[in-house]
């Protein structure tokens, strides 16, 4: 066993089904008493099933989270949360709901408390990490992130019962989105056999599942080992740094507003491919979780074959953007396997671009 170093972040996770019901039960525990309730505006139903289920407990509902965590957003909703009082939010909902919550204490110095229901299995709850956009006087639009124990929830509330009813090709993009998360992890700088264990565990819970809920959406055993996944892939998201794959999604995302998930989804087999040569026992692992011989290929596999997009173009993005992408992704150095070289990033989006499968 080589010498490693392992920071455990702090946190508490329920898991199970019909957990909704403790949520009054953990607003307590934190010693708090005014919930603010966050949802998207396409699951407010979720929030007023909470709202029901907290009671008092709840002062108000908050419906507008959004993509990327603008701030424009942060500030509105952190201006509801000061006219009520509020003293925590109850997130509800995936990555944009989860993501106004972290804002949200971020914003107001640590005064809100965070419990996070998981509705994808994008696993930014597990995780100390922020993303937010904003759009500077250019009119140009960049997505910023930070790492700081001030936005890792406090509770993480897993109800199995919410992923029943996640659509079947989301299921596949969060789910993928989640994969990205443990295969970045194995050759991460900060790699460790706890947080490896974690990845390839996560890896194969989500790969296994997806054809089933493909096949049956209602399958219970699948959905509560993607969920379970999902919190494997945040876990150590959470605990190590992330490479390429997650730059240039950040990139795709933050300036050419990309969808979060879709984009992991069509940029993964790439990144893999990208950096297979230089990582090959973390890739090798990759792909005997995967239960495949070529990790990137298994990867395109596993989205094309369950109905998810696998090019750029089928998204939206824009050819002629394709150069200014490269530009982006190549113009700050990052922690890597591979080297970081323009023209061969250019390469890599303009395969994803056209949805090649990978050699």
């Amino acid at each position: 066993m080589q010498p490693f170093v392992y920071n455990a972040l702090p946190g508490r996770v329920l898991f199970g089904w019909g957990t909704t019901s403790k949520v009054a039960e953990e607003i307590k525990r934190l010693g708090c008493s005014k919930a603010l309730i966050l949802t998207t505006p396409f699951q407010v139903s979720s929030g007023e099933e909470v709202k029901k289920a907290i009671g008092d407990l709840a002062v108000g509902m908050y419906t507008n989270a959004t993509m990327h965590t603008p701030m424009n957003v942060t500030k509105e909703a952190l201006a509801v949360s000061e006219k009520l009082g509020a003293d925590c939010v109850v997130a509800i909902g995936g990555g944009s709901t989860i993501g106004l919550g972290k804002a949200l204490a971020l914003h107001s110095d640590g005064k809100l408390k965070q419990i996070v229901l998981p509705t994808t299995y994008a696993g930014s709850e597990a995780t100390p990490i922020i993303g937010q956009s904003e759009t500077d006087a250019n009119g140009e639009t960049l997505k910023t992130t930070q790492k700081t124990l001030k936005v890792l929830p406090d509770v993480i509330v897993y109800d199995i019962d919410y992923s029943l009813t996640l659509p079947a090709q989301m299921t596949v993009t969060s789910g993928l989105n989640s994969i990205a998360h443990a295969v970045e992890a194995l050759y991460a700088p900060e790699a460790n056999p706890i947080i490896s264990s974690l990845a390839i565990q996560g890896i194969e819970c989500i790969a296994q599942s997806i054809p089933a809920i493909i096949k049956d959406a209602g399958d219970k055993d699948a959905r509560s080992n993607a969920l379970f996944g999902a919190y494997c892939g945040g876990a150590v998201l959470g605990a190590v740094g992330m490479s390429l794959h997650h730059k240039i999604c950040h990139t795709l995302g933050g300036s050419f507003g990309m969808p979060h998930a879709e984009t992991h989804t069509v940029i993964l087999p790439h990144a893999v491919a990208y950096n297979a040569p230089y990582a090959k026992e973390a890739i090798a692992k990759v792909a005997k979780a995967l239960g495949v011989d070529n990790a990137a290929q298994g990867l395109f596999d596993l989205a094309k074959d369950n109905g998810a997009p696998y090019s750029l173009k089928e998204l939206g993005f824009k050819e002629e953007d394709l150069s200014k992408a490269a530009d982006i992704a190549a113009r700050t150095p990052y922690p890597n396997p591979a080297p970081l070289e323009r023209e061969k990033l250019l390469t890599l989006l303009t395969n994803a671009f056209h949805g090649t499968r990978p050699e």
